[in-house]
């Protein structure tokens, strides 16, 4: 490291990712504004609407990152071919990938159908149930525009264009804010709707966003060269099997992951208001704290695809410790504000002092686990530039359930520790995962140029 880290080539690479991964940091974020924005609408409107917009976006996203996460295999896809010299491929296969999202989009649907029928069963106050089901069956229909939007994004992103990204994510904030405030409270004309209606300003604007990429990647001349929409193209099952085979693992791992931090939440509601409230707000920051490596991530995973496709070794080498040196940066100044302005940060949120004591200490948790959580998220991301995805998968199962989820439970309910217990069982998931990722990445790194290495 310390050699390489004093080439110039190596701070190339580190400019060069850092460059690609400022716009996906701004547009996670403003994916992270979204679900803010329609909190912000929907607390002001009454108690009830909060809860339904609450439950209905948690019933939305933790299936959702089956699909995100399967889509994204084609960021690695297209990088390797963009690599390797082979752009003439990349425009069928996009072709398939948007087969695969109409695909994945149909099953979304029929489960956003069928899952309000239930929510009595799982416990949901009745006087919730009507508002979270109308925001369930109306965003439903935006499932589809979002399927696609990922699959443009994918694609755009794989050549090493991430604006788009960020410009249709702070545009659709744009729409969103204005729109769901007159749906929700009947402003401008409009019927007062409540959570549905924050359903249907969503699901409209995913459908804005949708086709202005669709009409950007038809009209600009930067990807002109690859026909993206040069003819009807029908299924071809073997290129579906092929995006499938690699992105599923990658969607179950996401959903591991995700899946710990919404299970944790439902387990802390179980002890108390204050503790839950404490843990939203605690959460909350350390998502969006989470969003810098994410996007360093995803511009690694870009990269290292990259010169995987141009089999160049050293290419890979360069392109996955310029990640991880931007993201030991970055979640350093993470650990910096949240151990020096947690309190500053709580009182953002709150004026509830017994909830806002909680939340400081929970915030020094997250302090701990900002650096495991970056270098796990670098390190699955590298794997995915390598289209290394099933081992990864089983190892995030084994971290985040085998060892946080337990651990945490243990702590936290049976030993009675509460939330800080939760959260040291996601400190120690999260390091497992790091620890686990890591040397995946390495021992797979290995395996790809030498394959008789152990």
């Amino acid at each position: 490291m310390p050699t390489l880290s004093a080439t110039p080539r190596f701070r190339q690479e580190v400019r060069a990712t850092g460059l690609l991964a400022l716009p996906l940091v701004l547009g996670h974020v403003s994916t992270g504004l979204i679900a803010f924005v329609d909190n912000t609408i929907a607390g002001h409107h009454g108690t009830d609407t909060f809860a339904a917009v609450s439950i209905g976006t948690a019933l939305l996203w933790l299936p959702m990152l089956v699909p995100i996460g399967t889509l994204i295999s084609l960021t690695a896809s297209v990088s390797q071919l963009n690599g390797a010299g082979r752009e003439r491929d990349i425009g069928p296969l996009f072709r398939q990938a948007l087969w695969l999202g109409v695909g994945l989009s149909v099953l979304m649907f029929a489960f956003l159908s069928v899952v309000p029928a239930f929510l009595p069963a799982f416990g949901i106050a009745p006087d919730i149930v009507p508002g979270a089901t109308g925001f369930l069956h109306a965003i439903r229909w935006g499932v589809p525009a979002l399927t696609l939007y990922f699959c443009m994004r994918y694609l755009s992103e794989g050549m090493h264009w991430t604006l788009p990204t960020m410009l249709l994510g702070f545009g659709g904030l744009l729409v969103l804010g204005p729109l769901g405030y007159a749906l929700c409270n009947g402003r401008f004309g409009f019927p007062e709707l409540g959570a549905e209606g924050l359903g249907i300003a969503s699901s409209v604007t995913m459908w804005l966003q949708a086709l202005c990429f669709a009409a950007y990647l038809w009209k600009t001349r930067r990807f002109a060269h690859l026909q993206l929409f040069g003819h009807f193209e029908p299924p071809r099952w073997r290129a579906i099997w092929d995006l499938l085979r690699t992105g599923l693992p990658i969607g179950v791992t996401v959903l591991m992951e995700g899946g710990l931090f919404i299970i944790t939440a439902l387990l802390i509601g179980r002890i108390g208001a204050v503790e839950a409230s404490a843990h939203q707000i605690a959460i909350n920051v350390a998502q969006l704290c989470f969003m810098i490596p994410m996007g360093v991530a995803e511009a690694t995973t870009v990269r290292v695809g990259h010169a995987v496709g141009s089999n160049d070794p050293l290419g890979v080498r360069r392109a996955t410790w310029a990640g991880y040196a931007i993201v030991l940066v970055t979640q350093m100044l993470s650990i910096t504000v949240l151990l020096l302005g947690h309190d500053a940060v709580v009182r953002l949120y709150t004026d509830d002092l017994a909830v806002a004591a909680l939340a400081s200490t929970l915030l020094l948790y997250a302090a701990t686990f900002q650096f495991p959580d970056g270098i796990q998220v670098l390190s699955a991301g590298a794997l995915r530039g390598l289209k290394d995805t099933r081992v990864p998968m089983f190892i995030a199962m084994f971290a985040y359930w085998g060892v946080g989820m337990p651990l945490g439970a243990g702590l936290g309910l049976g030993l009675g520790w509460g939330p800080q217990g939760m959260w040291v069982g996601l400190i120690m998931g999260l390091t497992a995962a790091a620890v686990l990722m890591g040397w995946r990445l390495r021992v797979s790194s290995q395996r790809l140029f030498h394959p008789a290495a152990p």
